[in-house]
């Protein structure tokens, strides 16, 4: 089929949901990836209600019998995904900060703390974009955007003028530095074929996750937005936001 097919995690609300407003208005099919039937359809529902084509898919990250099930959904109903975009997440605010609002440093951040941001924002996402890769292979110009953090930078972290310098947050920080890793080994796999491989810093955009935040989700989807569209001529291998590439 010509149009373009969509797959986004964690599409529900927040930047996940914006994005697949964003894409939706680009005449691109947008399957909305989330565990909750009720909360999926929610989400459905106002956007087509919008006029934009989508339709719920159940996929929970955590949840890695829904990766194949979600593949084999979209291979018997579409044959193909041209874009895949890594946008569920987690942090565990509660665990990351004491009780005064102090992040809690890496030398006594707990083991659970760390095994449980990674495996969401790392080994299972990893499960996704393996469980969904074949699917896109099938597409004649797939893009895969990982949604990750300025805070993963390790040349932020490590640069004392940088405004991150001392927002030193291990278990989720590190959790994307190490997906960031990946989108770098993976990338260099892909290099040959059609298949852009990037990873996107949204912004410290207002949402549930970080009611602190500073511009908005309309801001913070644009990266991933434009990730998902490049040209056949665009990068791969980049870490970016709005257009602008960002130290590993």
């Amino acid at each position: 089929m010509s149009q373009k097919i969509a797959l986004i995690t964690g599409a529900n609300r927040g930047i996940g949901f914006e994005t697949a407003r964003q894409l939706g208005k680009q005449g691109i099919k947008v399957l909305i990836g989330a565990r909750s039937e009720e909360k999926g359809l929610e989400a459905e529902s106002t956007l087509k209600n919008e006029g934009l084509d989508v339709e719920y898919i159940n996929i929970d990250v955590d949840d890695t019998a829904t990766h194949a099930a979600a593949a084999k959904a979209i291979e018997e109903k579409y044959g193909k995904l041209d874009i895949l975009i890594n946008n569920a997440g987690i942090f565990l605010t509660d665990k990351e900060f004491d009780e005064k609002g102090t992040p809690v440093p890496a030398s006594k951040t707990s083991q659970e703390t760390f095994r449980k941001t990674f495996d969401t924002n790392f080994f299972n996402t990893i499960d996704v974009t393996q469980a969904l890769l074949p699917l896109v292979r099938k597409s004649d110009e797939g893009r895969i955007v990982f949604l990750s953090s300025g805070l993963g930078s390790l040349g932020l972290h490590s640069d004392p003028t940088s405004e991150i310098y001392n927002y030193k947050v291990p278990a989720y920080n590190i959790s994307k530095t190490a997906l960031n890793g990946y989108v770098v080994h993976l990338a260099h796999e892909l290099r040959r074929t059609s298949i852009k491989v990037n990873t996107a810093h949204p912004g410290s955009v207002v949402t549930d996750m970080n009611a602190n935040g500073q511009i908005p989700v309309e801001e913070g989807a644009k990266t991933s937005v434009a990730l998902a569209t490049l040209p056949a001529d665009g990068y791969s291998g980049k870490f970016i936001h709005l257009g602008q590439e960002l130290p590993w």
